[in-house]
């Protein structure tokens, strides 16, 4: 049902609250018409990663963007949540919104959410778009590996209470002087007050249940996830974003799913696209949206 916003919003969305899977899950909704779009975002995010790009989709589409469970204003995860959960509240969600299957876009960490939905649910999905993301099993491991460059918060994140002992109170410190000035390439593309608007979400009661509940999984799932990639194949539409001179969400998207994957590249952006240059973002989305509403498959070479 429609709600008043907990923090902040933008005049295009309507916020929500339903009951998902057992989880109390917050999303917002914008645009009346067009096929669905379900945004997924990362760390250290929520659905304000999209602020910037919900009005562009929804011109076309019906967009809505998902605060996953133990993040943003949704109920916290629970220790022994996983991506395989949070796969399935997306899977839930969707039946709950009753729009049929929809466009996904995930990100960074919540990409092993995405594979196992469309592994397992490929139904459920008209395309799969991954943004800067990967998948343990497929590269992503490299990056809970300080020694080849990988990032220092996984650890903790992935350990039981310590994000709750040592970031609780430091939020803001955290994601606005370490976590997202190190992943950009343009530090003033990030607001202060989108970084206000993420540390309120991590502060409250539970806000580091998500990224423990992903990171978490990430760490100890990589056998699973190349079980599941290699029993069940799927045909879907698939479109890859990444920085300039990077093939890492590209790559990642190939091996697991063993099919071709169409693939954009943005200048002039670190990791965090969506939202360092949304429109550039909603260029490379909305011509694959057109391209699979209308003939529902996509070889590579189109529009790379």
């Amino acid at each position: 049902m429609p709600i008043n916003p907990a923090g902040r919003t933008i005049p295009a969305a309507t916020h929500h609250r339903g009951g998902v899977n057992a989880a109390d899950i917050h999303y917002v909704t914008a645009g009346d018409a067009g096929t669905p779009v379900l945004l997924v975002h990362g760390f250290p995010e929520s659905w304000w990663a999209f602020h910037g790009l919900i009005p562009l989709l929804a011109r076309t589409h019906r967009v809505i963007a998902v605060d996953l469970r133990g993040f943003g204003d949704s109920s916290a995860a629970a220790p022994e949540d996983d991506s395989t959960t949070a796969a399935e509240d997306l899977h839930a969600l969707i039946a709950h919104l009753g729009l049929g299957p929809v466009h996904l876009l995930v990100q960074d960490i919540s990409g092993a959410a995405g594979l196992r939905l469309s592994l397992r649910h490929p139904d459920s999905l008209l395309s799969l778009t991954g943004v800067e993301t990967g998948f343990a099993g497929f590269g992503l491991e490299i990056a809970a590996d300080m020694s080849r460059g990988g990032a220092w918060y996984i650890g903790p994140l992935a350990t039981p209470h310590v994000a709750d002992t040592f970031f609780r109170g430091r939020e803001a410190a955290l994601i606005g002087q370490f976590l997202l000035p190190v992943a950009v390439a343009d530090r003033e593309s990030v607001s202060s007050d989108s970084v206000a608007e993420f540390a309120r979400g991590y502060a409250r009661q539970g806000g580091w249940s998500g990224a423990g509940m992903l990171y978490g999984s990430m760490v100890k799932e990589s056998a699973d996830l190349q079980a599941l990639a290699a029993a069940r194949a799927t045909a879907l539409p698939t479109l890859a974003v990444d920085r300039a001179g990077s093939a890492f969400t590209a790559d990642a998207l190939g091996a697991a799913l063993g099919g071709t994957v169409r693939h954009a590249q943005i200048a002039n952006v670190g990791h965090y696209i969506a939202q360092e240059a949304p429109a550039a973002l909603a260029e490379a989305l909305l011509p694959f949206f057109a391209a699979v509403d209308a003939h529902g498959h996509l070889h590579a070479d189109a529009g790379d």
